[in-house]
């Protein structure tokens, strides 16, 4: 299959060069984290928080163990953990450090493989090379119309999550995300095989199987999509293959939830049309009487009043998050396919879910379903531009599309990640304290509890100590050791009662 990629991409040089650049864009996100700088470690956008994470939790599953890493004593739940657990079998193996494969090594691999996989899924669909390339060019540099909002109301591009998800630029800041989005693409690339091996049928059910343990979005997105894909299939051919994936698929997912998230609980919340009302908020659209008559009129029983101030919010929802991938729904065709039941099961499944649900303990985190319609949404418009430019026999379309799309990506960069001076570091001093604590016998780490305060008031002076910046999980990650109590944030998102270790603590 690589030698395929390959043979792809030396017959189309123009593919190479925007994959690199594509590659190149996600990567600068996380490759200036973790390495020293003359102030200490530093870490840009997210990374003081997401990357540490994972970094810590690695580095437990590389121990062998299955504890929780900052809640010290406690099993893992509520989470998953294919990716984390990859990067403690490359740490293991290599002996390289977890956070030099994390930061600088797993980046350009996983966004070149992005690049590769879409451009052989759209080549091998719809039999044009152009397609494929705008298809990749979409899903590297996909943005939102955020940047018009803040250039409109502060003359200052911005505004990636202006509309509530991040866009194309910060995939690898969330690396189980873009794991999760090579094995998509594997899966689909398999599964539109025509005929398809009982070999291949196998490989696709074991991909397909093992996405939700990378991320549980992913995979019941995947598994939604097969089933629709299947019916379809059985309905209009009378054939069962699809079914048959989606069974198999179904029971490694299954088994594998039973064996590695025992004791786990439904973290759904029935709260709909929760991110509709935020979008009006003032570090977002900042239209509070819109915000305000929604709820009101949701609660005074003014339901036509309502279904209008709902449709117009999910109209602004979709269409500035789209920004320039609107030019999807020039793809629609009559004549249907298989990958396309596929594709837009899963779109309107993945736009349905965080408009109904939330999540207990991070309430937006739903929206990562979301994800998954920008990114099939951005394989689409790819196709939908060319079918575009050849309806209107304008060359000009592709300039403006250029154009209007490239903002978000350009200013996220920008002004967030190109700075030589990043929000959050661990100083140099602190790193020798934190190495001496990994020099120690085994044994669990007691830390201050996270002081909010504390952090609000150093805001406007960084780069800021990480014990000032957001709870993490930053002395089991540099310690290799579980730590009594760290990293709050993703202790809620995981289900567990920390509080009154807090208290404690803080008595102790």
């Amino acid at each position: 299959m690589l030698k395929k990629f390959l043979r792809l991409l030396a017959e189309n040089k123009l593919a190479s060069l925007l994959i690199f650049l594509g590659s190149l864009s996600w990567s600068i996100p996380l490759v200036k984290s973790g390495i020293g700088y003359d102030f200490g470690v530093g870490f840009w956008g997210p990374n003081g928080h997401d990357g540490i994470w994972h970094i810590a939790l690695a580095n437990s599953l590389a121990r062998g163990s299955w504890e929780m890493p900052v809640f010290a004593g406690s099993f893992l739940q509520n989470y998953h953990i294919g990716f984390d657990l990859l990067l403690a079998l490359a740490a293991k193996i290599s002996g390289v450090s977890t956070s030099i494969i994390y930061f600088q090594i797993v980046p350009p691999v996983l966004a070149i493989l992005v690049g590769l996989l879409t451009y052989r899924l759209v080549a091998t669909w719809k039999k044009s090379k152009k397609e494929a390339l705008w298809s990749v060019f979409f899903v590297y540099f996909g943005g939102s119309f955020g940047w018009l909002v803040t250039l409109l109301t502060s003359g200052q591009l911005g505004g990636e999550s202006v509309f509530w998800s991040q866009q194309a630029v910060s995939t690898l800041i969330n690396p189980p995300y873009a794991l999760s989005l090579v094995l998509l693409l594997l899966g689909l690339i398999f599964l539109i095989k025509s005929p398809i091996t009982n070999h291949q049928s196998l490989i696709t059910i074991f991909i397909f199987g093992v996405l939700f343990e990378v991320k549980a979005y992913a995979g019941l997105l995947a598994l939604f999509g097969l089933f629709v894909v299947g019916v379809y299939e059985f309905v209009k051919n009378r054939d069962i293959k699809v079914l048959k994936i989606f069974s198999g698929s179904f029971a490694i997912t299954l088994s594998l939830y039973l064996f590695l998230n025992r004791g786990s609980q439904d973290l759904l919340v029935f709260q709909p049309f929760w991110f509709l009302e935020n979008l009006m908020s003032p570090d977002r659209l900042n239209w509070s009487k819109l915000g305000e008559a929604l709820v009101n009129w949701r609660l005074g029983g003014l339901y036509y009043k309502s279904a209008f101030g709902y449709v117009l919010a999910f109209i602004l929802f979709v269409f500035g998050n789209l920004g320039t991938r609107l030019v999807s729904i020039f793809s629609l065709s009559k004549r249907i396919d298989l990958l396309s039941v596929f594709i837009w099961a899963v779109i309107l499944a993945g736009i349905t879910v965080p408009m109904v649900f939330l999540q207990k303990g991070t309430s937006w985190n739903t929206i990562q379903f979301f994800y998954y319609s920008l990114f099939l949404l951005a394989i689409l418009s790819g196709v939908g531009l060319v079918k575009l430019g050849k309806l209107l026999k304008v060359s000009l379309v592709y300039a403006v599309v250029l154009l209007v799309t490239l903002p978000t990506t350009f200013s996220t960069l920008y002004y967030h990640y190109l700075p030589g001076r990043p929000p959050a570091k661990i100083s140099t001093e602190e790193l020798r304290a934190l190495d001496f604590l990994k020099d120690q016998p085994e044994g669990v780490v007691l830390t201050y509890p996270f002081d909010r305060e504390a952090a609000d008031a150093a805001v406007d002076n960084p780069p800021r100590p990480l014990y000032l910046y957001e709870s993490t999980a930053y002395v089991s990650a540099y310690t290799d050791k579980p730590v009594f109590l760290e990293d709050e944030v993703n202790l809620d998102i995981t289900g567990y009662g920390w509080s009154t270790r807090r208290e404690e603590i803080v008595r102790f």
